[in-house]
C-alpha cells in the first residue's frame, strides 16, 4: 500500500534498526536541525506496554491489549533539547525507557491488533515540512514509499556497552552482561515475529554505526536528504 506517494506530500526519512543502535539520538538531532516533526515509535509501544502494566492488563492478551493502544491518552511535549511525554497526564519520560518497559514493549509490538491498533496514529505525524521516524518498520510497514530509508544498526556488544554507560550516567548500576543478553533476546524476538519483524527495507541504506560519533551520522543523513533533493544543504 502507497503511505507517501502523492506529490505534495512532506519527505519522510524513516531511520529502522535495532534497540540501542542510536536511532533515538540520531533521528532527534536530524529532526531539529531540518526543523522537521519526529515520531518515536517505539515510544508509542512503550506507552502501550506502561499502561497496560498501569491497568493490569496481562501483556500475553492481545485483544485487551489492541483496546490499550487504541485509547492511549498521549501527549509529546517538544522542548528545546528533549520531548517530555505525558501518559494520563502523568510524565512518563524517564519511565518508558527503562530496561522493564522495553522488554515489555517488544512482547506487545509483536502482537499483529496492537500493531495495526497503532498504525494510523503513526501516519498521522507525517506534516510539512517533514518527518524523520523512528522505529523498527517505518520503512518496511508504516512509510513504505519513503524517499530516504535508513537501516541504523551497530553490533551487540557495542549497544550493550552504550546501554550501561546511559544507566551509569542515570546513577544506575548495570551488568554489561546482563544487558548483553536482554540485547540479543529482544534482537532474535523482534527479527522472528510474524508481523513486521525486523529488517531493513529492500531499498533502505544500511549505516553501521559501531565506529562512529554521533555528529557524524548525523552529517551523513543530512548530506543524503541534501543529495536527494529533500532538504536544503545544511
Amino acid at each position: 500500500m502507497s503511505t507517501t506517494s502523492a506529490s505534495n506530500a512532506p519527505p519522510v526519512l524513516t531511520i529502522d534498526g535495532p534497540g540501542g543502535a542510536g536511532k533515538g539520538t540520531i533521528s532527534r538531532l536530524v529532526a531539529e536541525r531540518l526543523g522537521w516533526h519526529l515520531l518515536d515509535s517505539g515510544a508509542l509501544y512503550r506507552l502501550t506496554a506502561l499502561a497496560a502494566v498501569k491497568h493490569e492488563v496481562p501483556l500475553d492478551e492481545e485483544a485487551a491489549l489492541a483496546e490499550v493502544a487504541r485509547d492511549l491518552d498521549v501527549v509529546f511535549v517538544a522542548e528545546e533539547d528533549a520531548t517530555t511525554v505525558l501518559l494520563e497526564g502523568q510524565d512518563a519520560t524517564t519511565t518508558i525507557r527503562t530496561e522493564q518497559v522495553g522488554d515489555a514493549a517488544s512482547r506487545v509490538a509483536a502482537l499483529p491488533a496492537v500493531r495495526q491498533a497503532l498504525l494510523q496514529r503513526q501516519r498521522d505525524f507525517l506534516q510539512a515540512p517533514g518527518l524523520v521516524a523512528d522505529g523498527r518498520d517505518m520503512g518496511t510497514v508504516v512509510f513504505t514509499d519513503a524517499p530516504l530509508k535508513i537501516f541504523l544498526t551497530a553490533s551487540a556488544d557495542e549497544r550493550a556497552h552504550r546501554r550501561q554507560r546511559q544507566l551509569q550516567d542515570a546513577g544506575v548500576d548495570a551488568s554489561l552482561s546482563s544487558l548483553l543478553k536482554e540485547i540479543q533476546a529482544r534482537d532474535a524476538r523482534d527479527t522472528q515475529r510474524s508481523v513486521a519483524p525486523l529488517k531493513p527495507a529492500d531499498d533502505a541504506i544500511t549505516l553501521d554505526s559501531t565506529r562512529l560519533t554521533i555528529p557524524e551520522v548525523v552529517d551523513r543523513l543530512t548530506e543524503l536528504l541534501t543529495e536527494r533533493g529533500l532538504a536544503p544543504d545544511t
